[in-house]
């Protein structure tokens, strides 16, 4: 699943390639993608004549902001949008089509039919964005606040990572990355853990989420940014998917274990658990 790092490049691309761009016509092949006040009917209707303002981002969404209208949308596992020829054939995985005035399409392309576009009308757009929950971002973290929203939770630290009302953002791959940097083991009962745990955590979620966001961030299997383009954070992983492989700082055999029902990725010797 895309995460934030991947989701901004995702941003800075269509930023750079449809910013300004006329609606002309739209076609929606699978109905399940797009929520709307007035369903699919209502989504036809109203995108032709929108031009896209911004595209901004909260946590893991995009927020597209057109001339009347905006949207809440959500890459989900394989989501990715495509600004490609309106002559260019349509694959049996795009679905849901923007006609541009410019002779091009703005294309949501989808594998597994996960993502969601949620239109809503601008003046309830910050309800809507309110009503996701979102806790900060891992820039805006602080030790305070960490160890305030961790006192109470008996979960394991993983478990509350990837938990998008505490952290934004932050999805299975970089929690691995984040408490292997922070060497926390990650079934580590939240409440349990240490004032200068709590500070790696902090520190480590916001070194690692910016140096992935400035390579692009991670390819994996199947993510591409705007362009096309693999990211490179995975060059860079030290835990995620590395099983078996030597941990760069004792060269003990990352393991891997069911947290929170996920996959995770941990060096025995320098991730242990305590209390």
């Amino acid at each position: 699943m895309p995460e934030l790092p991947e989701v901004e490049t995702v941003r800075r691309g269509l930023e750079k390639l449809v910013i300004g761009k006329e609606v002309k016509s739209v076609t929606v092949l699978w109905d399940n993608i797009v929520q709307a006040p007035g369903g699919v009917a209502d989504f036809v209707h109203r995108m032709p004549g929108q031009s896209l303002l911004s595209v901004e981002r909260i946590g893991k969404f995009l927020i597209f902001n057109w001339t009347d209208v905006a949207w809440i949308a959500h890459l989900r596992m394989e989501g990715k949008y495509l600004y490609v020829p309106t002559t260019e054939s349509v694959d049996a995985y795009s679905h849901v089509i923007l006609h541009l005035t410019d002779g091009y399409d703005l294309r949501y392309r989808d594998v597994r039919k996960f993502g969601r576009i949620h239109m809503v009308d601008k003046n309830q757009l910050e309800q809507a964005i309110n009503a996701l929950n979102l806790g900060p971002e891992p820039k805006d973290l602080t030790t305070v606040y960490l160890k305030g929203k961790l006192e109470k939770r008996k979960r394991p630290i993983k478990g509350v990572l990837l938990d998008q009302s505490v952290i934004a953002g932050i999805g299975n791959i970089y929690a691995d990355e984040v408490l292997y940097a922070a060497k926390v083991h990650p079934e580590q009962a939240a409440n349990t853990l240490t004032d200068p745990e709590i500070q790696a955590i902090v520190d480590a979620s916001q070194a690692i989420i910016g140096h992935a966001v400035e390579v692009g961030g991670t390819t994996i299997r199947s993510y591409t940014n705007a362009f096309g383009e693999n990211g490179h954070y995975q060059q860079y992983l030290q835990a995620y998917g590395r099983t078996g492989k030597p941990c760069a700082r004792c060269g003990t055999p990352i393991e891997k274990i069911s947290v929170s029902q996920r996959g995770s990725h941990f060096c025995p010797n320098c991730q242990k658990v305590h209390g």
